[in-house]
């Protein structure tokens, strides 16, 4: 794979490079790439997001599997006593309100039994290492034990908690994704943005 020669590479932290077979093109939202991966035409190509840039143009990249633009992930925060579980939900809203988290994010306060409640935080999968990040730059703390991925996602939803309280958290600015047409027309661009 090809990639073009970047101007500031360090503003591509985060965005993604999709590898079409016959060109590479740099510079992709999440929203983008799954628009792409959900299209007939491009549903094999390969897709790696940028998670470092050097000021001499290296990137360090990861590879994200399509499937991984289909799921959610989330972090899991139980606590025996409803007051802790409380407090635990407020202070995740209120880190939301002093920083924006990295995408949009569902929270819930929810009761599993009389001893056992959780705090949820959901979000997209691709999204999974930033609020890892998110989470530790914010100095979120709980008492009890936690969980977090994918699986846990869905053990989740199956066991179905009652809902106490829930909050939708509304991600940082990112680059405004484009859609449709204005996405297609822009393909054969090496660089996006």
């Amino acid at each position: 794979m090809e990639l073009p020669k970047l101007q500031k590479p360090q503003k591509y932290v985060g965005l993604y490079i999709f590898d079409f077979g016959d060109h590479a093109a740099v510079g992709f939202t999440a929203q983008e790439v799954a628009e792409l991966l959900e299209s007939e035409r491009y549903r094999d190509g390969k897709v790696y997001k940028i998670h470092r840039a050097y000021p001499d143009g290296r990137l360090e990249l990861k590879g994200v599997t399509a499937q991984m633009f289909q799921l959610e992930a989330g972090m899991f925060f139980y606590s025996s006593e409803k007051e802790t579980a409380e407090r635990d939900f407020k202070e995740l809203v209120n880190l939301a309100v002093r920083t924006s988290p990295p995408s949009r994010a569902k929270v819930y306060l929810a009761q599993y039994s009389p001893d056992k409640f959780v705090t949820a935080l959901i979000y997209p999968a691709e999204y999974d290492d930033e609020f890892s990040s998110w989470l530790l730059e914010g100095r979120y703390k709980t008492s009890g034990p936690a969980e977090g991925g994918v699986e846990a996602v869905q053990r989740y939803y199956n066991q179905q908690p009652e809902i106490l309280e829930k909050h939708q958290l509304f991600g940082a600015t990112e680059s405004i994704s484009r859609t449709g047409d204005e996405l297609l027309a822009s393909l054969k661009l090496a660089v996006q943005r």
